[in-house]
């Protein structure tokens, strides 16, 4: 049995979406929300609150793209964890309401990726969800979970529930 386009973005985007503010919740219940906010991996890695945010531009921009839709426009000001949480759900409302006959028509099409810097990426459907969105939203989503695991929180896995 085979998945659907949008049974290969839409939902993997939802769930770690969900799993991110579930992290949020277990490391606020921890520790001081403003020592984890700017906390990072690495002196030149983003911190914590902007590879949630990353996460989010991938995931609604992904489906927006896929179905050609407009993504909602957000800021980049979120600066309490009950704000990237509002933005996490935020996208997951976008997301839910993306039309999956219009995300298997741009799956079909070519996807047009450009990025603030002026550049950008052509995609065909399958490559631009497999080998684009998948794995740059795990990243930036595991990127907070070891943000917050080398802080010292989560000390066990919490995952959102399946949907």
């Amino acid at each position: 049995m085979s998945i659907t386009p949008y049974e290969a973005c839409i939902p993997p985007c939802i769930t770690m979406l969900g799993n991110i503010k579930l992290w949020l919740d277990k490391a606020g219940e921890q520790m001081p929300e403003a020592e984890l906010l700017e906390a990072r991996l690495a002196p030149d890695m983003y911190a914590l609150a902007r590879q949630v945010q990353i996460a989010s531009d991938i995931a609604k921009g992904a489906a927006a793209r896929l179905s050609g839709s407009e993504a909602p426009a957000m800021a980049d000001t979120e600066a309490s964890f009950a704000e990237l949480k509002d933005r996490c759900d935020r996208t997951i409302a976008f997301l839910q309401g993306v039309d999956p006959a219009a995300v298997e028509a741009g799956y079909g099409g070519e996807i047009v990726v450009t990025f603030p810097n002026g550049g950008g990426m052509r995609f065909n459907g399958p490559t631009y969800v497999s080998g684009f969105v998948l794995p740059n939203l795990y990243f930036h989503a595991s990127m907070v979970y070891a943000i917050l695991r080398g802080a010292g929180m989560l000390a066990e896995v919490v995952s959102a529930p399946e949907r």
